[in-house]
């Protein structure tokens, strides 16, 4: 974005370099294809043989919890690959996993498992790529309070329970001692769509107090109870902002683009961890990875793990119906992969992908079955 020739200059070359890497993964499945190829010399030296994309259109859908990650990548992917027009629009977790069912879209966003396979076709019809992971922030309007406030697993059960219905409520004052706090009522605002933070969010809650929060998790908010609404996390935030005693659970970039103030969490080693893209990282890094790489990193057993963590994929038929498409697909994951995981991921408000994690998920790029 910097209008200074010599920063232009070095995202230009670092772009340049990056298609090389991102194409590299895919060039192995262009066989046959309409493509044609260029060959580049990077600032390296090494000549490499690279991949023009034909024309393709990829549509997505889903998660309003990885928005601004994916917004961000498609613009930079398109940078790099006119011909290949990507979109992805919002519309919560539930609505891309529907929209990939029905196939009106070629991959999906999410923020919560599939629970029912059988209208794909099966568990094994689809591939899950995480792609990054972030705090879901537990954030407030008090106009009262100016300090940051704690809450700990039970004291935000109760709260979204409904059991906790003011802010003075004595619980609130034991996780925050030495803060004044008014008698405001609690309005507590929660997601209107179905939606994968809620997923995350109501499945921490059911862990850290099962005996307060007995509602389960779902993508739905239970509709027993309660309080204010919001459409995606953006609408989660809106509510927040404008309620005084509103609190609500809301996506880390959405919290940080919106001013909100977000809250420490107590995580279950008892250590008070504030929402950063460090603690995420480690609630990631001490989750176990399913084959099928879904994985729950909410109230990880680790001492600098933020507690609400939520890990986000895309999803997609492995099975490819059309050549150009799948290619295009395939570049699109592999760049999330990589620049995704570098100029994208932290600049948009995510933890990039580590370890055995991001390593499984590059190499489930070849488990893709393109025509």
């Amino acid at each position: 974005m910097s209008t200074v020739p010599a920063q232009r200059g070095r995202r230009q070359r670092m772009l340049a370099v990056t298609a090389v890497a991102t194409l590299a993964l895919v060039a192995g499945a262009c066989g046959g294809s309409k493509s044609t190829t260029s060959t580049t010399t990077p600032a390296g030296g090494a000549t490499t043989t690279t991949i023009k994309l034909a024309p393709a259109t990829l549509n997505g859908s889903g998660s309003t919890f990885q928005l601004a990650f994916d917004q961000e990548a498609v613009t930079q992917f398109h940078s790099l690959h006119s011909s290949v027009n990507v979109t992805y629009g919002g519309g919560g977790s539930s609505k891309g996993l529907t929209d990939l069912q029905n196939k009106l879209v070629q991959y999906a966003g999410t923020d919560a498992p599939i629970k029912d396979y059988g209208p794909y076709g099966g568990a094994t019809a689809v591939l899950y790529f995480p792609t990054v992971a972030a705090p879901i922030t537990v954030s407030y309007n008090v106009s009262a309070v100016s300090k940051t406030l704690v809450f700990s697993g039970a004291t935000l059960a109760k709260i979204f329970a409904g059991k906790i219905t003011t802010w003075n409520d004595p619980a609130i004052a034991a996780d925050n001692t030495g803060v004044t706090l008014p008698r405001t009522k609690i309005t507590a605002v929660h997601r209107s769509d179905g939606s994968g933070t809620t997923h995350n969010f109501t499945l921490y809650l059911g862990k850290a107090d099962p005996t307060d929060w007995t509602y389960g998790n779902s993508t739905t908010f239970p509709t027993t109870l309660g309080g204010a609404t919001g459409n995606g996390n953006q609408g989660v935030a809106q509510t927040v902002q404008s309620t005084d005693g509103g609190i609500g659970y809301v996506d880390f970039a959405t919290a940080q683009a919106a001013s909100l103030k977000v809250a420490s969490i107590k995580n279950s080693t008892g250590q008070t961890i504030a929402p950063t893209l460090q603690g995420a990282s480690a609630a990631v890094a001490a989750a176990q990875i399913n084959p099928d790489l879904t994985y729950d990193p909410t109230d990880a057993s680790a001492a600098a793990a933020y507690p609400i963590t939520s890990p986000t994929w895309v999803v997609t038929y492995k099975t490819q119906t059309d050549h150009n498409t799948g290619l295009a697909l395939k570049a699109f994951l592999s760049f999330l992969l990589t620049t995704g995981q570098t100029s994208v991921a932290q600049s948009t408000g995510y933890a990039a992908l580590q370890g055995d994690l991001l390593t499984k998920s590059r190499a489930q790029l070849d488990a893709l079955v393109i025509p």
